[in-house]
C-alpha cells in the first residue's frame, strides 16, 4: 500500500513539474499595457525567429534625436507564423538589419524598453506581422488556365 502511495506521489510531482512551466509562460498578455501602445517608424537591428515567441530588436529615434534600443516580443509563435507561410527565411529577409518599418508596441507594465509587438508594417503600409487573427495571408498563387 505504501508503495502505491509513493508511486502516486511521484507521478503527481512529475506531472506538476511538467505543467507549471506551461502555466507560467502564458502570462504574456498581462505583462504589457495595451492601453499605452504606440506606433513609430523604427530601424530593425535584429530578428530572432525563436520559440516560444520570435523577438525583434530595433532602434527608435526620439524627438531629441537620441537613439533608443528596444526589444519586442511577437505574440504568434513560429508554428502560427508557419501556418500562414511566414517562414524563418522570409522573416530574416523582410526584417533584415537596417530595414525601416512601422511598428506598434504595447510597452511592458514594468517599464523599460521592451514591449509586445501588436503590428509591424513595411513603409508601403502592408502588414508584415499582426497579433490579430487571422494573420496576414501570403500572396495567392496565380490561377491556372
Amino acid at each position: 500500500m505504501k508503495r502505491a502511495a509513493l508511486s502516486c506521489t511521484l507521478v503527481g510531482a512529475l506531472l506538476a513539474a511538467v505543467a507549471l512551466p506551461a502555466f507560467a509562460h502564458h502570462g504574456t498578455l498581462v505583462s504589457y499595457d495595451r492601453d499605452k501602445q504606440w506606433t513609430r517608424e523604427v530601424v530593425v537591428t535584429r530578428f530572432n525567429y525563436a520559440n516560444p515567441h520570435p523577438q525583434i530588436f530595433f532602434d527608435v529615434t526620439d524627438e531629441k534625436g537620441t537613439v533608443v534600443h528596444w526589444a519586442g516580443e511577437l505574440l504568434p509563435n513560429p508554428a502560427g507564423l508557419l501556418r500562414v507561410g511566414w517562414t524563418k527565411s522570409r522573416s530574416l529577409q523582410a526584417l533584415a538589419p537596417g530595414t525601416k518599418i512601422n511598428i506598434t508596441i504595447a510597452p511592458a507594465r514594468a517599464g523599460g524598453v521592451v514591449g509586445l509587438v501588436v503590428r509591424m508594417r513595411n513603409l508601403e503600409g502592408a502588414d508584415i506581422v499582426s497579433d490579430s487573427v487571422p494573420y496576414p495571408e501570403p500572396a495567392a498563387a496565380p490561377a491556372q488556365p
